[in-house]
């Protein structure tokens, strides 16, 4: 027996089940094309759990009327008793014909398929989607204006726990059309790319089973609808795009942690940003993307974790210092340059519960490193300081590296770790009255100060 025989053999033996877990992580196209190839796999193709038609592999099968031959073929070989946990279509770059692309849904819905995921250019989707009863989770991406015409469908999707929605609306009457026919919804997320601007219809979110939301809303002047949630067991929430809706928060007793991401906030925003913030000041867990200089910051009583993306400056850092009497953790994507009086009073979580502090993105600016001097010498629980320098180069990197440990600490047990791009990570760790700083393989003493160097590798 052959080399070649030997490996074929030992396929050959796999049992089904995994055979099908196999096939079930390629494509349709590969999985079936891999099949063919083997005696004892020719039909094995058949027994996936996934089937994936990506139109992105179109040129490898020959062009539009291959694809829709091979998608064709598949379906029609496919058994009612099949069970499809996931059916997934995706057509960006070829356009078959409308009626096509209903019929190749159609059959997926009786396929008793768990898991839809669509993104197609179709302007109506199939009444039979809209109450497939084992249908667990459901994406519908579309490109089209109008796509998202409920209208005439009744929504019955008594199974339904996920359900995602990205592309053009004419009225959020039909997305919550949708919602609402789907009563053990746990995961809501939308995306609204374009809706008209005569549109004016609040978003009523009265869900009691949701538990995750995410909303993402294009760019629209003049909006005057509000945003009201109502979803008492909701436990985490995402707002993004351009705010242009006024969020009222009747109901999140349950929201442990949210994530806020507008790029921009313009003057005439402030009081919807503030009002958003507002809304949330129960989460344990925030992050946020931009804040206007302007505008206050509302208490957060529970908070514990904060993360600050894109560019902040220290006198925005240190509301929410003094807004946040239980945080724990802190993240700063970038601080920059703006002018800073030092507080006569500390924020009180600096005095007993801040203990871990995280800055990307640092050049060693001056008022950087007054706020770091600020941070260590008055964090009276700092365990953990990360500092990750920016593109500053080998020898500015190598000085910040001697002159940040100088830093007077008010906690007697903070290390400061600086992941280095160029050099190896360092940590400096103060126990009792030495310091150890850990970077080379060097050690010398200074100051009544010990300094070992050596590899973190």
């Amino acid at each position: 027996m052959s080399c070649s025989d030997n490996v074929d053999d030992r396929l050959s033996v796999l049992p089904d089940d995994i055979l099908s877990q196999i096939l079930s992580r390629m494509p349709s196209t590969f999985a079936v094309r891999t099949s063919v190839l083997s005696k004892r796999w020719r039909y094995s193709w058949m027994l996936v759990t996934i089937i994936d038609f990506d139109d992105q592999y179109v040129h490898r099968i020959g062009g539009l009327y291959s694809f829709i031959t091979f998608v064709d073929r598949v379906l029609e070989l496919c058994k009612t008793s099949h069970v499809i946990n996931l059916f997934r279509l995706r057509l960006s770059e070829i356009f078959p014909k409308e009626s096509r692309v209903l019929k190749w849904i159609e059959k997926a819905v009786r396929l008793n398929v768990r898991e839809l995921d669509l993104q197609v250019h179709t302007l109506r989707f199939p009444v039979s989607l809209f109450a497939c009863q084992a249908l667990t989770k459901l994406r519908l991406e579309c490109r089209r204006v109008y796509d998202y015409d409920l209208s005439e469908c009744r929504v019955n999707l008594p199974c339904l726990k996920t359900l995602e929605m990205v592309g053009f609306v004419n009225s959020y009457a039909d997305i919550f059309k949708l919602i609402s026919g789907s009563p053990v919804l746990e995961s809501l997320s939308f995306e609204v790319r374009w809706r008209p601007h005569l549109d004016e219809t609040d978003c009523i979110f009265n869900i009691p089973t949701l538990k995750r939301l995410k909303i993402t809303s294009p760019s629209l002047a003049n909006r005057s609808n509000r945003v009201v949630l109502n979803v008492p067991n909701l436990e985490y929430l995402f707002v993004g795009g351009e705010l242009d809706s006024l969020f009222v928060t009747e109901n999140v007793s349950s929201l442990v942690e949210a994530c806020v991401s507008f790029s921009y906030i313009r003057f005439v925003q402030c009081p919807l940003w503030f009002n958003l913030l507002k809304g949330l000041s129960g989460v344990k867990s925030l992050s946020v993307q931009h804040n206007p200089s302007t505008t206050p910051v509302p208490n957060f009583p529970n908070m514990k974790r904060l993360e600050l993306k894109s560019c902040w400056n220290r006198g925005q850092i240190l509301q929410f210092l003094k807004s946040s009497p239980q945080l724990e953790h802190l993240y700063v994507e970038k601080l920059e340059y703006s002018d800073w009086t030092k507080p006569k009073r500390l924020p009180v979580c600096m005095l007993s519960k801040l203990t871990a502090i995280n800055l990307s993105n640092c050049n060693g600016q001056k008022w950087e490193m007054k706020f770091l001097r600020y941070i260590l010498g008055h964090a009276e629980v700092l365990k953990t300081l990360t500092v990750t320098w920016g593109n500053i180069g080998p020898v500015k990197e190598k000085r910040l590296h001697m002159k940040l440990p100088a830093f007077p600490r008010a906690s007697r047990c903070c290390e400061i770790h600086v992941p280095g791009s160029g050099s190896p990570s360092t940590i400096v760790k103060r126990t009792g009255q030495f310091e150890l700083l850990h970077l080379g393989k060097e050690k010398f003493v200074t100051m009544n100060k010990i300094y070992t160097f050596h590899s973190l590798n």
